[in-house]
């Protein structure tokens, strides 16, 4: 177990940045996340960290140890990839044993670490198996068996989960997540998936265009995102963007969107924004913050027609029309809303979100 240190991390292709200039400190036992869109940069970090993908600058730092200049053989990290990475000619035995034979260790040390590891994956049925008989979530168990006997400093995680179908990701998230609970081994998780990092992580990094966007706890990303990037990548489904300008008007601060809609900051928060009074801004507003009218502090009304319902068992989505944009809604299931028809709306005000038009930063930094 060990503490992950990157310094100003940077990985170039000729004149193209890949990551530009990455610095986090992973403490031990920690399990982080990196999310974001493909090609953000995430997935070459992680490389960089096994020593697969060389550093063009900066330092990676394992347990007070900088390992740059060292081969992935040599760093004490064990990774998980995307496509398993199993021997098809062995059997689940073989493909477990195969890292501890490489290090020569005694027979009675290797049935041992299989041991604890088939017991912690609960895969001793598959054992004499090969891994063209075993189901995807079965592969992925061997796969992190073949990390775990390891018993290594750092466990990476390259997009283990997506190519699996969407019942089973649920499933073996849980099982990576309780894992890390019964072997808590710093470990780093690279995934497109957001939901996976917000129910996974205890710190999500969200990357974009090969810089750090946001590091926090997912709540506090969901809560204060730094940018409109984040706002939009972190919460599902997403949330809403609706141009604004924000005015003032003696005391009192408001927004105003496009389509006329005059919507009042609450006071509490008036005092963050009223330095940006005048302002061209980015609105946002999360789609379980807008419900049917309602009579309470810091809600205000806003009349939209629907454009499109869309059940989904748990909750329903409606998609309203504001102006010449649109909104998304998460309400109760028992909805009867018909596209067309024009619904008195509330918006949650205390939730709300600006951000600056051009830098895409949010005013409440």
């Amino acid at each position: 177990m060990a503490r992950l240190v990157l310094k100003d991390v940077v990985k170039s292709y000729g004149i193209y940045e890949a990551v530009r200039g990455v610095s986090l400190e992973i403490a031990d036992k920690e399990f982080v996340v990196f999310v974001g869109p493909s090609g953000c940069g995430k997935s070459t970090t992680l490389r960089m960290i096994a020593g697969l993908e060389h550093i063009s600058d900066g330092e990676i730092i394992i347990d007070d140890r900088v390992v740059n200049r060292l081969g992935p053989g040599k760093r004490d990290i064990a990774m998980v990839f995307q496509n398993y990475a199993l021997y098809p000619h062995m059997t689940v035995r073989e493909n477990i044993a195969f890292c501890l034979e490489q290090q020569s260790l005694p027979q009675s040390e290797i049935d041992k670490r299989i041991g604890m590891a088939v017991e912690t994956l609960h895969i001793a049925e598959l054992l004499d198996r090969r891994p063209g008989q075993l189901s995807g979530g079965q592969r992925q168990r061997v796969a992190m068996g073949r990390a775990i006997v390891r018993n290594p400093k750092v466990f990476l995680f390259d997009e283990p989960l997506s190519n699996l179908d969407a019942k089973l990701r649920v499933k073996m998230r849980t099982e990576i997540k309780r894992l890390h609970q019964l072997l808590p081994t710093t470990t780093v998780y690279v995934t497109h998936d957001q939901v996976e990092a917000m129910t996974m992580a205890d710190r999500v990094v969200v990357m974009n265009q090969g810089i750090v966007e946001q590091v926090g706890e997912p709540q506090d990303l969901y809560l204060n995102p730094v940018s409109k990037f984040v706002a939009g990548f972190i919460g599902s489904p997403s949330m809403n963007f609706l141009p604004a300008r924000l005015v003032a008007e003696g005391d009192d601060l408001f927004v105003l969107l496009e389509s006329g809609a005059r919507l009042l900051v609450p006071p509490a928060r008036a005092a963050t924004f009223r330095r940006h009074a005048g302002s061209e801004v980015t609105f946002g507003i999360r789609p379980e913050s807008i419900a049917g009218r309602q009579d309470r502090p810091g809600w205000m009304p806003l009349d939209a027609p629907v454009d499109l319902v869309e059940p989904l068992g748990a909750t329903t989505m409606v998609y309203f029309n504001v102006g010449r944009n649109g909104i998304c809604a998460s309400v109760e299931p028992e909805t009867t809303l018909k596209s067309g028809t024009i619904v008195p709306l509330s918006v949650n005000m205390n939730q709300m979100h600006l951000f600056d038009r051009e830098t895409e930063r949010s005013l409440a930094l």
